[in-house]
């Protein structure tokens, strides 16, 4: 098909890539260790892949699907079948899914995405420099047929057919700077870098300090990450946004769910959830062929009614 540049309403149909790589450095989140890292243009149908730039030969692709996610429990890490690795990808993934891109080949020369200012936002604005190019092939969209879900009575996570694509999250911290807190966030264009892009990934004192103890979390700091001592952000400049860490856990699930191959339309719903019952929901919606279908998308799928952007629902568990 070709791309009808004079149709508003093709916008938002067609695939995108970025006009020009774009290039970054950083440390690692975990590692500590600096890393390079280049986003480059790819043509239609390739979809999201990382090459390690550090190693030789077709045994450093990885594509970025669900199912190479080899790791869920500090972060969400793909690999392959030569056991090469790339972690903390959910960052990246995200701001590539709230950006519009389709195809993009991500070259980096070390085992873990540079955790940059700790959300989406830095990746976001590279991709901005870079500028984005719409590709003549339709967008592909994976539609759900019916309400997927895992988890048990603690943490829990589901997807639910819908007309188009939103998250709604769930926390529940045992300190009254967190606490319960609720978030729903409809994914239009220019949403995610108003709402989501921002929110930061955070962590208790205790837990850092145990990290460290294990060998990780070596490239942390006040400089990428909320930290929680007690009741108390000790972070200098406080939140971003008074909700932040909901908003952060709806970050890594736009993230997560992108290792899907294509945005699903469907709603998102999260209690307490994260990197790990994220791909298990993938694992298990792509394990049952008669609940999704993966299909055009269409001028209907961008004109759907809703609320834009980021809202406040009721209570999730009670209602979902």
């Amino acid at each position: 098909m070709t791309l009808n540049q004079n149709h508003e309403n093709d916008v938002g149909l067609y695939q995108r890539t970025l006009k020009r790589a774009i290039h970054c450095t950083g440390v690692g989140l975990h590692s500590g260790a600096k890393v390079s890292l280049k986003i480059k243009p790819a043509p239609v149908n390739a979809g999201i892949a990382f090459v390690r730039t550090d190693l030789r030969g077709g045994q450093a692709v990885i594509p970025a699907r669900w199912d190479h996610v080899v790791d869920t429990r500090l972060c969400t890490v793909i690999g392959n079948s030569h056991g090469v690795r790339v972690g903390t990808v959910e960052h990246l993934m995200a701001a590539l899914a709230g950006s519009g891109i389709d195809n993009a080949l991500i070259e980096i020369d070390g085992a873990e995405v540079p955790i940059m200012d700790g959300s989406a936002a830095p990746f976001v604005f590279l991709i901005e420099c870079a500028g984005v190019q719409q590709q003549e092939s339709l967008r592909k969209v994976i539609r759900l047929r019916r309400r997927i879900a895992v988890g048990d009575a603690n943490r829990r996570a589901a997807l639910t057919p819908s007309a188009s694509i939103g998250f709604d999250f769930e926390i529940a911290f045992d300190s009254a700077v967190m606490a319960h807190r609720v978030g729903s966030f409809e994914m239009t264009e220019g949403a995610f870098k108003q709402d989501i892009s921002r929110a930061r990934t955070f962590g208790f004192l205790h837990e850092v300090e145990e990290l460290r103890r294990l060998g990780l979390a070596r490239g942390g700091s006040l400089h990428n990450a909320v930290v929680i001592s007690g009741d108390s952000v000790l972070n200098e400049d406080g939140l971003r946004y008074q909700d932040e860490f909901v908003r952060h856990k709806i970050l890594d699930s736009v993230g997560d769910l992108y290792l899907a191959g294509h945005r699903i339309i469907a709603q998102f719903h999260g209690w307490r959830s994260g990197h790990a019952l994220n791909n298990q929901l993938l694992r298990a919606m792509f394990a049952d062929a008669a609940s999704y279908q993966i299909d055009d998308m269409t001028v209907a799928d961008l004109n759907q009614p809703g609320v834009e952007g980021w809202h406040y629902p009721q209570r999730l568990a009670a209602s979902a």
